[in-house]
């Protein structure tokens, strides 16, 4: 057993396990996909709506992209075989490719400090 099995994850009363992906963040994969969903969504919101995009926000949206990629290679810790997981963890990386695409089309600005 991996380390990050061995706790829980932070949001009361969730016992799941964390993925060792996961251990810095205190999150299991359930409560991760949440937040990750929420973020993407509001950056695509803000996207579309013609806001500057902070950089510190894309880095996390890509840092997200790469803890699903991680944990879709390690089928231990993806836990192949729940089907609703993996459908959600797929889900964001489409979402993540959208955004991607989105930017890459329009004149998204990204919001530098002076």
């Amino acid at each position: 057993m991996s380390a990050g099995a061995q706790k829980s994850c932070r949001k009361t009363p969730c016992a799941n396990p964390i993925p060792s992906v996961l251990f810095n963040q205190h999150l299991c994969m359930e409560h991760f996909l949440d937040e990750a969903l929420l973020r993407t969504d509001e950056t695509s919101r803000s996207c579309r709506e013609g806001r500057p995009i902070n950089p510190e926000e894309l880095e996390w949206l890509l840092a997200d992209a790469l803890v699903i990629v991680t944990s879709l290679e390690t089928d231990t810790e993806a836990q192949p075989s729940n089907a609703v997981q993996r459908e959600r963890m797929l889900e964001l990386l489409l979402v993540l490719a959208d955004l991607h695409e989105y930017v890459a089309h329009h004149s998204v600005r990204l919001d530098r400090p002076a």
